[in-house]
């Protein structure tokens, strides 16, 4: 998730904000389903579905896409302070996918793993919020993404990634100044079903 650091007296210790996904990050679960929640939990309908009728009668090419986009949100400001000065130092963002390519026999429900494809999402940006808008920014390393791969032997698919809460329902704002306690600006929208409280 998009990590914002802000200002702080020690450079090497900055207070920060963050989206984060609490049971990704403690190990409790493998994955977490990044759909929208609308097709949960596979990412859409239209292109990244294909109906196939059969049994075929003789071999036929079927073509599914999917585009997954990044929309992140940062404030310039302290998320828990009063006013609106502008503190954001830099944004880092470190996300790693996992995105599967599957049969779904609609009779029984069986899911057959076609293939496994891996990408990973890099972004550090450098902010000068003392400068006017449009020179703020400057983007660091890496300046171009890596290409998602598609691995030579299937990965099964975690049972976390197929139940809700997809990460968008289970990511937790919060504020982490130094020295002090964290705080929880916006709570998750909903939690999994094995929580408690």
């Amino acid at each position: 998730m998009s990590v914002p650091r802000l200002w702080s007296t020690d450079a090497n210790v900055p207070h920060r904000s963050s989206w984060e996904l609490p049971d990704l990050e403690k190990g409790k679960i493998p994955a977490i389903s990044v759909s929208g929640g609308v097709n949960y939990p596979w990412n859409g309908n239209t292109t990244e579905t294909c109906t196939i009728i059969g049994p075929t009668k003789q071999d036929t090419k079927f073509t599914v896409s999917m585009n997954d986009n990044f929309y992140p949100s940062v404030t310039w400001a302290v998320p828990v302070g009063t006013g609106n000065l502008p503190q954001l130092t830099g944004i880092h963002r470190d996300q790693s996918f996992t995105t599967w390519l599957v049969a779904i026999n609609m009779a029984s429900n069986d899911i057959i793993i076609l293939h496994t494809i891996k990408w990973r999402m890099k972004l550090e940006i450098d902010i000068d919020p003392t400068m006017p808008l449009g020179r703020r920014s400057k983007l660091k390393k890496p300046y171009a993404q890596e290409q998602p791969v598609v691995l030579n032997k299937n990965e099964p698919i975690p049972p976390s990634a197929l139940v809700k809460p997809n990460a968008n329902d289970a990511q937790v704002l919060m504020w982490r100044p130094k020295n002090q306690k964290p705080v929880v600006v916006i709570p998750p929208k909903r939690r999994r079903a094995t929580q408690c409280c």
